[in-house]
């Protein structure tokens, strides 16, 4: 339940952290987004939902957008780019079921998106939650280039936080959004896995 009330008053919780620790708070986000995009334990943290937030309250002034699109930019990149690290590391091991943190679901329909995406689910798996988290990992297991890796990893960190941060801070006035912050919320929430339903619909017709 705490969860859910982290998503539904996403704007309520980051406004005390705003109060209570001031710059403080970049420091945190940056830890929360490379925590999402680096450690395959964590990839139901709210990544877009948190990005969209961050901009309206820098669109309010109670952060500066600039420094919020550089930071968490690195912190994107650096993430994937650690869990690219650990996915090598690990190698086809990661693969036969020893390693319990690893959800087979969660491997399988990221190991579906890069059939389907090849080497341009590093962009696009940005904006789909698990798996964003999921897609650098099993590029090191497959020992993807990291050169390649990279190219799509800056791409693809660069764009989903500023789309997010951007799509917060440009409609963080709209009477709408704030009188209906929670609906908003879920909204990303559920735009966000609209693809990975989909996919998952498609295999249960493929099976």
């Amino acid at each position: 339940m705490s969860l859910i009330d982290l998503f539904l008053h996403l704007d309520d919780h980051l406004h005390g952290v705003i109060q209570d620790y001031g710059a403080w708070t970049y420091g945190l986000l940056f830890v929360i987004i490379f925590c999402e995009t680096g450690l395959v334990v964590t990839p139901i943290l709210p990544g877009d939902s948190l990005l969209f937030a961050a901009g309206t309250f820098a669109a309010r002034e109670s952060l500066e957008v600039g420094w919020l699109l550089v930071l968490l930019s690195v912190a994107a990149v650096l993430g994937d780019a650690a869990n690219y690290g650990i996915g090598y590391y690990l190698g086809p091991r990661a693969l036969t079921g020893h390693y319990r943190f690893l959800k087979k679901d969660y491997l399988e329909r990221t190991h579906r998106f890069f059939e389907r995406y090849g080497a341009k689910t590093i962009v696009l798996a940005r904006f789909v939650p698990i798996v964003r988290t999921f897609a650098p990992f099993l590029a090191g297991v497959g020992r993807m280039s990291y050169l390649q890796f990279a190219r799509f990893n800056v791409a693809g960190g660069i764009a989903w936080v500023g789309l997010c941060i951007m799509g917060g801070y440009l409609f963080a006035n709209v009477p709408a959004v704030q009188e209906h912050f929670s609906l908003v919320i879920l909204g990303i929430v559920f735009v966000s896995i609209l693809p990975g339903l989909v996919e998952f619909v498609r295999s249960r017709r493929r099976a």
